[in-house]
Protein backbone atom coordinates (compact mmCIF):
# COMPACT_ATOMS: atom_id res chain seq x y z
CA UNK A 1 0.00 0.00 0.00
CA UNK A 2 2.69 2.29 0.63
CA UNK A 3 3.95 1.79 -2.68
CA UNK A 4 1.00 2.11 -4.09
CA UNK A 5 0.54 5.68 -2.25
CA UNK A 6 4.12 6.76 -3.84
CA UNK A 7 2.52 5.53 -7.06
CA UNK A 8 -0.88 7.89 -6.70
CA UNK A 9 0.81 10.94 -5.24
CA UNK A 10 3.70 11.19 -7.60
CA UNK A 11 2.95 9.89 -10.94
CA UNK A 12 1.50 12.66 -13.45
CA UNK A 13 -1.93 12.16 -15.14
CA UNK A 14 -0.51 11.31 -18.84
CA UNK A 15 0.64 8.32 -17.46
CA UNK A 16 -2.89 7.26 -15.85
CA UNK A 17 -4.44 8.01 -18.83
CA UNK A 18 -2.97 5.92 -20.96
CA UNK A 19 -4.68 2.95 -22.83
CA UNK A 20 -1.98 0.53 -21.98
CA UNK A 21 1.54 1.12 -21.67
CA UNK A 22 1.87 3.23 -18.20
CA UNK A 23 5.13 3.88 -17.53
CA UNK A 24 5.05 4.29 -13.64
CA UNK A 25 7.64 6.77 -13.21
CA UNK A 26 7.56 8.35 -10.03
CA UNK A 27 9.23 11.59 -8.21
CA UNK A 28 9.38 13.13 -4.90
CA UNK A 29 6.70 12.69 -2.89
CA UNK A 30 3.95 15.31 -2.66
CA UNK A 31 1.41 16.42 -0.44
CA UNK A 32 -1.84 14.86 -1.24
CA UNK A 33 -3.97 17.60 0.00
CA UNK A 34 -2.43 19.58 -2.41
CA UNK A 35 -4.54 20.47 -5.82
CA UNK A 36 -1.77 22.05 -7.74
CA UNK A 37 -0.41 18.64 -9.28
CA UNK A 38 -3.74 18.03 -10.31
CA UNK A 39 -4.89 20.67 -11.68
CA UNK A 40 -1.90 21.60 -13.96
CA UNK A 41 -3.13 19.05 -16.00
CA UNK A 42 -6.18 20.50 -16.14
CA UNK A 43 -6.58 22.62 -19.47
CA UNK A 44 -7.95 25.69 -20.02
CA UNK A 45 -12.01 25.62 -21.29
CA UNK A 46 -11.10 26.59 -24.93
CA UNK A 47 -7.94 23.96 -25.48
CA UNK A 48 -10.82 21.32 -23.71
CA UNK A 49 -13.21 22.45 -26.36
CA UNK A 50 -10.52 21.83 -29.23
CA UNK A 51 -9.38 18.67 -28.02
CA UNK A 52 -13.32 17.75 -27.58
CA UNK A 53 -13.96 18.31 -31.22
CA UNK A 54 -10.80 16.80 -32.47
CA UNK A 55 -11.98 13.64 -30.69
CA UNK A 56 -15.58 13.77 -31.69
CA UNK A 57 -14.89 14.16 -35.27
CA UNK A 58 -12.07 11.39 -34.66
CA UNK A 59 -15.14 8.91 -33.18
CA UNK A 60 -17.49 9.60 -35.51
CA UNK A 61 -15.64 9.10 -38.76
CA UNK A 62 -14.29 5.92 -37.11
CA UNK A 63 -17.38 4.36 -35.97
CA UNK A 64 -19.44 5.16 -39.04
CA UNK A 65 -16.42 4.37 -41.56
CA UNK A 66 -16.33 1.14 -40.44
CA UNK A 67 -19.30 0.01 -39.73
CA UNK A 68 -20.19 1.06 -43.26
CA UNK A 69 -17.12 -0.92 -44.60
CA UNK A 70 -18.66 -4.05 -42.90
CA UNK A 71 -22.51 -2.81 -44.36
CA UNK A 72 -20.61 -3.06 -47.64
CA UNK A 73 -19.41 -6.50 -47.48
CA UNK A 74 -22.03 -8.27 -45.45
CA UNK A 75 -24.40 -6.77 -47.42
CA UNK A 76 -23.45 -7.39 -50.96
CA UNK A 77 -22.90 -11.05 -51.99
CA UNK A 78 -20.26 -10.59 -54.13
CA UNK A 79 -17.84 -8.68 -51.45
CA UNK A 80 -17.45 -11.52 -49.25
CA UNK A 81 -14.41 -12.24 -50.55
CA UNK A 82 -11.45 -13.78 -48.52
CA UNK A 83 -9.50 -10.23 -48.33
CA UNK A 84 -12.84 -8.03 -47.93
CA UNK A 85 -13.33 -10.44 -44.88
CA UNK A 86 -10.30 -9.47 -43.06
CA UNK A 87 -11.31 -6.19 -43.74
CA UNK A 88 -14.18 -6.76 -41.68
CA UNK A 89 -12.36 -8.59 -39.20
CA UNK A 90 -10.38 -5.28 -39.16
CA UNK A 91 -13.74 -2.88 -39.18
CA UNK A 92 -14.91 -4.50 -36.54
CA UNK A 93 -11.58 -3.72 -34.14
CA UNK A 94 -11.66 -0.24 -35.50
CA UNK A 95 -15.33 0.41 -34.30
CA UNK A 96 -14.95 -1.22 -30.94
CA UNK A 97 -11.62 0.96 -30.09
CA UNK A 98 -13.19 4.03 -30.62
CA UNK A 99 -16.75 2.90 -29.30
CA UNK A 100 -15.78 1.54 -26.41
CA UNK A 101 -12.14 2.61 -25.11
CA UNK A 102 -11.67 5.99 -26.93
CA UNK A 103 -14.79 8.07 -25.79
CA UNK A 104 -14.22 6.88 -22.28
CA UNK A 105 -10.00 7.61 -22.14
CA UNK A 106 -11.04 11.19 -23.56
CA UNK A 107 -13.27 11.76 -20.89
CA UNK A 108 -10.49 10.44 -18.57
CA UNK A 109 -8.02 12.30 -19.71
CA UNK A 110 -9.95 15.73 -19.63
CA UNK A 111 -10.70 15.99 -16.68
CA UNK A 112 -8.82 13.63 -14.53
CA UNK A 113 -11.10 12.02 -13.25
CA UNK A 114 -12.51 8.38 -13.89
CA UNK A 115 -15.73 8.00 -12.99
CA UNK A 116 -17.09 5.23 -14.53
CA UNK A 117 -16.02 2.15 -12.13
CA UNK A 118 -13.57 -0.73 -11.09
CA UNK A 119 -15.26 -3.34 -13.30
CA UNK A 120 -14.95 -1.31 -16.86
CA UNK A 121 -11.78 0.46 -15.71
CA UNK A 122 -10.62 -3.16 -16.50
CA UNK A 123 -12.92 -3.80 -19.43
CA UNK A 124 -11.89 -0.30 -21.01
CA UNK A 125 -8.15 -0.96 -21.25
CA UNK A 126 -8.74 -5.05 -21.83
CA UNK A 127 -10.84 -3.87 -25.04
CA UNK A 128 -7.84 -1.53 -25.95
CA UNK A 129 -5.26 -4.16 -26.23
CA UNK A 130 -7.30 -6.55 -27.67
CA UNK A 131 -7.96 -4.50 -30.32
CA UNK A 132 -4.70 -3.31 -31.46
CA UNK A 133 -3.67 -7.09 -31.31
CA UNK A 134 -6.77 -7.69 -33.89
CA UNK A 135 -6.03 -5.10 -35.97
CA UNK A 136 -2.24 -6.03 -36.57
CA UNK A 137 -2.76 -9.66 -36.53
CA UNK A 138 -5.22 -9.37 -39.46
CA UNK A 139 -2.95 -6.43 -40.91
CA UNK A 140 -0.20 -9.03 -40.95
CA UNK A 141 -2.80 -12.17 -41.70
CA UNK A 142 -3.71 -10.27 -44.99
CA UNK A 143 -0.34 -9.20 -45.84
CA UNK A 144 0.87 -13.13 -46.13
CA UNK A 145 -2.76 -14.26 -47.53
CA UNK A 146 -1.63 -11.65 -50.60
CA UNK A 147 1.78 -13.11 -50.65
CA UNK A 148 1.01 -16.44 -50.72
CA UNK A 149 -1.48 -15.77 -54.12
CA UNK A 150 1.00 -13.90 -55.91
CA UNK A 151 4.03 -15.36 -55.12
CA UNK A 152 2.36 -19.18 -54.80
CA UNK A 153 -0.62 -18.95 -57.51
CA UNK A 154 -0.69 -22.28 -58.28
CA UNK A 155 -1.07 -23.62 -54.95
CA UNK A 156 -4.99 -24.15 -53.26
CA UNK A 157 -6.34 -20.64 -52.26
CA UNK A 158 -7.59 -20.42 -48.84
CA UNK A 159 -10.90 -20.74 -48.14
CA UNK A 160 -14.23 -18.76 -46.65
CA UNK A 161 -13.82 -21.35 -43.45
CA UNK A 162 -10.51 -20.91 -43.07
CA UNK A 163 -10.49 -17.39 -42.78
CA UNK A 164 -12.85 -17.40 -40.35
CA UNK A 165 -10.90 -19.66 -38.28
CA UNK A 166 -7.87 -17.44 -38.63
CA UNK A 167 -9.84 -14.70 -37.80
CA UNK A 168 -10.78 -16.65 -34.55
CA UNK A 169 -7.59 -17.31 -33.68
CA UNK A 170 -6.75 -13.70 -34.22
CA UNK A 171 -8.94 -12.66 -31.32
CA UNK A 172 -8.33 -15.56 -29.12
CA UNK A 173 -4.35 -14.88 -29.33
CA UNK A 174 -5.49 -11.04 -28.84
CA UNK A 175 -7.36 -11.76 -25.81
CA UNK A 176 -4.64 -13.68 -24.65
CA UNK A 177 -2.27 -10.73 -24.61
CA UNK A 178 -4.76 -8.24 -23.23
CA UNK A 179 -5.22 -10.54 -20.08
CA UNK A 180 -3.14 -8.75 -17.93
CA UNK A 181 -5.63 -5.99 -18.33
CA UNK A 182 -7.77 -7.70 -16.68
CA UNK A 183 -6.37 -8.92 -13.72
CA UNK A 184 -3.78 -6.02 -12.99
CA UNK A 185 -6.18 -3.13 -13.54
CA UNK A 186 -8.14 -1.64 -10.80
CA UNK A 187 -9.14 2.08 -9.34
CA UNK A 188 -7.90 3.97 -6.66
CA UNK A 189 -9.56 6.81 -5.12
CA UNK A 190 -7.83 10.27 -4.03
CA UNK A 191 -9.42 12.67 -1.10
CA UNK A 192 -7.88 15.84 -1.11
CA UNK A 193 -8.39 18.14 1.74
CA UNK A 194 -11.41 20.35 0.37
CA UNK A 195 -13.87 16.73 0.17
CA UNK A 196 -13.17 16.69 -3.61
CA UNK A 197 -12.62 13.07 -4.91
CA UNK A 198 -10.13 11.91 -7.79
CA UNK A 199 -10.51 8.56 -9.48
CA UNK A 200 -7.80 7.23 -11.11
CA UNK A 201 -7.38 3.90 -13.26
CA UNK A 202 -4.19 2.54 -13.37
CA UNK A 203 -1.91 -0.87 -13.85
CA UNK A 204 -1.74 -2.58 -10.40
CA UNK A 205 1.03 -5.20 -11.44
CA UNK A 206 3.09 -7.39 -9.36
CA UNK A 207 6.84 -6.70 -8.01
CA UNK A 208 6.69 -3.10 -7.68
CA UNK A 209 10.42 -2.10 -5.82
CA UNK A 210 10.47 0.80 -3.32
CA UNK A 211 9.61 3.93 -5.52
CA UNK A 212 6.81 1.71 -7.15
CA UNK A 213 8.17 0.80 -10.63
CA UNK A 214 7.21 -2.58 -11.59
CA UNK A 215 9.75 -4.85 -13.77
CA UNK A 216 6.46 -7.44 -14.96
CA UNK A 217 5.19 -4.25 -16.52
CA UNK A 218 7.90 -3.08 -17.31
CA UNK A 219 8.89 -6.55 -19.18
CA UNK A 220 5.09 -6.76 -20.47
CA UNK A 221 5.20 -3.57 -22.68
CA UNK A 222 8.57 -4.44 -24.17
CA UNK A 223 7.07 -7.83 -25.53
CA UNK A 224 3.65 -6.19 -26.46
CA UNK A 225 5.69 -3.56 -28.21
CA UNK A 226 7.37 -6.36 -30.11
CA UNK A 227 4.74 -8.47 -30.86
CA UNK A 228 2.62 -6.00 -31.94
CA UNK A 229 4.81 -3.04 -33.52
CA UNK A 230 8.47 -4.57 -34.43
CA UNK A 231 7.36 -8.14 -35.67
CA UNK A 232 4.33 -7.17 -37.19
CA UNK A 233 5.85 -3.95 -39.24
CA UNK A 234 9.34 -6.49 -40.37
CA UNK A 235 6.99 -9.18 -41.66
CA UNK A 236 4.49 -6.90 -43.61
CA UNK A 237 8.00 -4.76 -45.16
CA UNK A 238 9.08 -8.00 -46.06
CA UNK A 239 6.35 -9.32 -47.67
CA UNK A 240 5.33 -6.15 -49.19
CA UNK A 241 8.32 -5.76 -50.75
CA UNK A 242 8.51 -9.48 -52.28
CA UNK A 243 5.34 -8.41 -53.70
CA UNK A 244 5.92 -5.41 -55.24
CA UNK A 245 9.52 -7.17 -56.75
CA UNK A 246 6.90 -9.89 -58.52
CA UNK A 247 4.62 -7.22 -59.45
CA UNK A 248 6.16 -4.82 -60.51
CA UNK A 249 9.88 -5.75 -61.29
CA UNK A 250 9.55 -8.85 -62.91
CA UNK A 251 9.12 -9.06 -66.77
CA UNK A 252 7.02 -11.81 -68.55
CA UNK A 253 8.32 -13.41 -71.72
CA UNK A 254 5.23 -13.78 -74.08
CA UNK A 255 2.29 -11.74 -75.23
CA UNK A 256 -0.40 -10.99 -72.34
CA UNK A 257 -4.22 -10.99 -73.13
CA UNK A 258 -5.66 -7.59 -72.46
CA UNK A 259 -7.63 -9.46 -69.75
CA UNK A 260 -4.30 -10.67 -67.94
CA UNK A 261 -2.98 -7.26 -68.00
CA UNK A 262 -5.84 -5.57 -66.02
CA UNK A 263 -5.49 -8.45 -63.68
CA UNK A 264 -1.58 -7.56 -63.26
CA UNK A 265 -2.54 -4.20 -62.96
CA UNK A 266 -5.50 -5.14 -60.49
CA UNK A 267 -3.46 -6.75 -57.97
CA UNK A 268 -1.11 -3.77 -58.38
CA UNK A 269 -3.92 -1.68 -57.21
CA UNK A 270 -4.99 -4.17 -53.94
CA UNK A 271 -1.44 -4.04 -52.82
CA UNK A 272 -1.25 -0.67 -53.27
CA UNK A 273 -3.76 -0.40 -51.22
CA UNK A 274 -2.76 -2.67 -48.28
CA UNK A 275 0.37 -0.59 -48.22
CA UNK A 276 -1.06 2.54 -47.42
CA UNK A 277 -3.09 0.64 -44.88
CA UNK A 278 0.13 -0.53 -43.49
CA UNK A 279 2.06 2.56 -43.34
CA UNK A 280 -0.37 4.60 -42.26
CA UNK A 281 -0.70 2.13 -39.42
CA UNK A 282 2.97 2.33 -38.77
CA UNK A 283 3.26 6.32 -38.84
CA UNK A 284 0.18 6.80 -36.62
CA UNK A 285 1.70 4.14 -33.58
CA UNK A 286 5.47 4.15 -33.71
CA UNK A 287 5.09 8.46 -31.79
CA UNK A 288 3.14 6.57 -29.08
CA UNK A 289 5.86 3.71 -28.63
CA UNK A 290 8.62 6.20 -28.63
CA UNK A 291 6.88 8.26 -26.58
CA UNK A 292 7.03 5.30 -23.39
CA UNK A 293 10.13 4.61 -24.45
CA UNK A 294 11.74 8.20 -24.03
CA UNK A 295 9.71 8.65 -20.94
CA UNK A 296 10.88 5.24 -19.33
CA UNK A 297 14.77 7.13 -19.36
CA UNK A 298 13.58 10.83 -18.90
CA UNK A 299 10.78 10.65 -16.24
CA UNK A 300 11.18 13.67 -15.27
CA UNK A 301 9.92 14.79 -19.00
CA UNK A 302 6.49 13.67 -17.51
CA UNK A 303 6.40 16.68 -14.80
CA UNK A 304 6.53 18.81 -17.78
CA UNK A 305 3.25 21.29 -17.76
CA UNK A 306 3.33 21.46 -21.95
CA UNK A 307 3.51 16.85 -21.33
CA UNK A 308 -0.68 17.07 -21.21
CA UNK A 309 -1.20 18.18 -24.80
CA UNK A 310 1.47 16.59 -26.08
CA UNK A 311 0.31 13.06 -25.33
CA UNK A 312 -3.26 14.19 -26.13
CA UNK A 313 -1.61 14.41 -29.66
CA UNK A 314 0.15 11.39 -29.53
CA UNK A 315 -2.76 9.38 -28.24
CA UNK A 316 -5.39 11.23 -30.39
CA UNK A 317 -2.65 10.16 -33.43
CA UNK A 318 -2.49 6.69 -32.42
CA UNK A 319 -6.27 5.92 -32.45
CA UNK A 320 -7.22 8.33 -35.26
CA UNK A 321 -5.76 5.61 -37.03
CA UNK A 322 -8.98 3.35 -36.95
CA UNK A 323 -10.69 6.33 -39.03
CA UNK A 324 -8.27 6.05 -41.74
CA UNK A 325 -8.94 2.41 -43.07
CA UNK A 326 -12.27 3.27 -44.30
CA UNK A 327 -11.20 6.77 -46.03
CA UNK A 328 -8.38 4.53 -48.19
CA UNK A 329 -10.82 1.77 -48.93
CA UNK A 330 -12.92 4.57 -50.39
CA UNK A 331 -10.34 6.46 -52.03
CA UNK A 332 -8.29 3.58 -53.66
CA UNK A 333 -10.89 1.01 -54.00
CA UNK A 334 -13.76 1.54 -56.66
CA UNK A 335 -16.06 -0.99 -55.30
CA UNK A 336 -15.89 0.48 -51.73
CA UNK A 337 -16.78 3.84 -53.58
CA UNK A 338 -19.63 2.86 -55.16
CA UNK A 339 -20.72 0.87 -51.62
CA UNK A 340 -20.03 4.17 -49.87
CA UNK A 341 -21.99 6.12 -52.34
CA UNK A 342 -25.39 3.73 -52.18
CA UNK A 343 -25.23 3.85 -48.41
CA UNK A 344 -25.31 7.94 -48.87
CA UNK A 345 -27.51 7.79 -51.14
CA UNK A 346 -30.37 9.33 -49.70
CA UNK A 347 -28.10 12.68 -49.99
CA UNK A 348 -28.82 14.66 -52.56
CA UNK A 349 -25.41 15.64 -53.34
CA UNK A 350 -24.35 12.03 -53.94
CA UNK A 351 -24.77 10.47 -57.62
CA UNK A 352 -25.12 6.88 -57.77
CA UNK A 353 -24.20 5.18 -61.26
CA UNK A 354 -26.45 2.67 -62.56
CA UNK A 355 -25.10 -1.15 -61.93
CA UNK A 356 -24.97 -3.07 -64.98
CA UNK A 357 -26.89 -6.06 -64.34
CA UNK A 358 -25.41 -9.40 -63.75
CA UNK A 359 -25.29 -12.51 -65.76
CA UNK A 360 -23.04 -15.99 -66.08
CA UNK A 361 -21.16 -14.71 -69.31
CA UNK A 362 -19.55 -12.05 -66.23
CA UNK A 363 -17.71 -15.20 -64.81
CA UNK A 364 -14.15 -14.61 -65.37
CA UNK A 365 -13.01 -17.47 -67.65
CA UNK A 366 -9.54 -18.37 -68.83
CA UNK A 367 -8.87 -21.03 -71.44
CA UNK A 368 -5.41 -22.35 -72.82
CA UNK A 369 -5.31 -25.06 -75.56
CA UNK A 370 -1.58 -25.89 -76.84
CA UNK A 371 -1.18 -28.53 -78.99
CA UNK A 372 2.42 -29.93 -80.10
CA UNK A 373 4.76 -32.79 -80.66
CA UNK A 374 6.91 -34.77 -78.38
CA UNK A 375 9.84 -32.07 -79.48
CA UNK A 376 7.75 -29.25 -79.00
CA UNK A 377 8.91 -26.76 -76.25
CA UNK A 378 5.78 -25.47 -74.53
CA UNK A 379 5.73 -23.48 -71.81
CA UNK A 380 2.75 -21.82 -69.31
CA UNK A 381 4.08 -18.71 -68.07
CA UNK A 382 2.35 -17.26 -64.68
CA UNK A 383 1.39 -14.54 -66.20
CA UNK A 384 -0.98 -16.94 -68.19
CA UNK A 385 0.44 -16.90 -71.14
CA UNK A 386 0.94 -19.99 -73.72
CA UNK A 387 3.95 -20.30 -75.74
CA UNK A 388 5.30 -22.83 -78.35
CA UNK A 389 8.42 -23.24 -80.18
CA UNK A 390 9.10 -26.37 -82.32
CA UNK A 391 12.56 -27.60 -83.99
CA UNK A 392 13.03 -26.66 -87.91
CA UNK A 393 12.34 -30.36 -88.57
CA UNK A 394 8.94 -30.69 -86.92
CA UNK A 395 5.21 -29.27 -88.41
CA UNK A 396 4.54 -25.90 -87.19
CA UNK A 397 2.83 -25.95 -83.71
CA UNK A 398 -0.16 -23.96 -83.02
CA UNK A 399 -1.20 -21.82 -79.76
CA UNK A 400 -4.76 -21.00 -78.90
CA UNK A 401 -5.57 -18.85 -75.87
CA UNK A 402 -8.81 -16.98 -75.43
CA UNK A 403 -10.38 -15.20 -72.66
CA UNK A 404 -13.89 -13.99 -72.27
CA UNK A 405 -13.98 -11.53 -69.59
CA UNK A 406 -16.80 -9.32 -68.51
CA UNK A 407 -16.97 -7.19 -65.32
CA UNK A 408 -19.73 -5.88 -62.91
CA UNK A 409 -19.12 -2.17 -62.45
CA UNK A 410 -20.06 -3.11 -58.66
CA UNK A 411 -18.37 -6.57 -57.87
CA UNK A 412 -15.79 -6.95 -60.46
CA UNK A 413 -13.48 -4.04 -61.40
CA UNK A 414 -10.41 -5.31 -59.11
CA UNK A 415 -10.76 -8.97 -59.73
CA UNK A 416 -9.10 -10.71 -61.98
CA UNK A 417 -6.19 -13.76 -62.33
CA UNK A 418 -3.09 -13.99 -60.63
CA UNK A 419 -0.28 -11.96 -61.95
CA UNK A 420 2.38 -15.18 -62.79
CA UNK A 421 5.57 -14.11 -63.82
CA UNK A 422 7.98 -17.33 -63.95
CA UNK A 423 7.51 -19.80 -66.17
CA UNK A 424 6.70 -23.81 -66.37
CA UNK A 425 8.71 -25.79 -68.62
CA UNK A 426 6.21 -28.17 -70.40
CA UNK A 427 9.03 -29.96 -72.25
CA UNK A 428 8.14 -33.02 -73.98
CA UNK A 429 4.35 -32.78 -72.46
CA UNK A 430 1.71 -32.58 -75.01
CA UNK A 431 -0.98 -30.28 -73.20
CA UNK A 432 -4.53 -30.39 -75.21
CA UNK A 433 -6.20 -27.98 -72.81
CA UNK A 434 -4.88 -26.44 -69.17
CA UNK A 435 -7.78 -24.67 -67.62
CA UNK A 436 -6.37 -22.52 -65.00
CA UNK A 437 -9.28 -23.26 -62.22
CA UNK A 438 -7.78 -20.75 -59.48
CA UNK A 439 -8.61 -17.77 -62.41
CA UNK A 440 -12.34 -18.26 -60.74
CA UNK A 441 -11.36 -18.43 -57.42
CA UNK A 442 -8.85 -15.02 -57.87
CA UNK A 443 -12.44 -13.21 -58.48
CA UNK A 444 -13.27 -13.52 -55.30
CA UNK A 445 -10.38 -12.94 -53.36
CA UNK A 446 -9.74 -10.10 -55.11
CA UNK A 447 -10.42 -6.91 -53.19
Amino acid sequence: MQNLQVFVNSTPDPLNMTLLMENNTYYNNTNITDLQLRNQFILPWWRQMIWTLLFACMIVVATGGNLIVIWIVLAHKRMRTVTNYFLVNLSIADAMVSTLNVTFNYIYMLNSHWPFGTLYCKICQFVAVLTICASVFTLMAISIDRYMAIMNPLRPHMGKRATLCIAIFIWIVGAILSLPMLLFYTTYTQNFANGEIRVICYGDFPNRDDNGLSYDEYLYNVIFMVLTYVLPIGSMTFTYARIGLELWGSQSIGENTAGQLEGIRSKRRVVKMMIVVVVIFAVCWLPFHVYFIITSYFPEITNEPYIQEVFLGIYWLAMSNSMYNPIIYCWMNSRFRRGFAHFFSWCPMVQVAAEPSLSRSEALTSRYSCTGSPQTNTRISRNGTCTSSCTPSERPCTTSSTTSTSESRFEHDDAHTDARNSYIDLHDFTVTSVVLGETNADVNRET
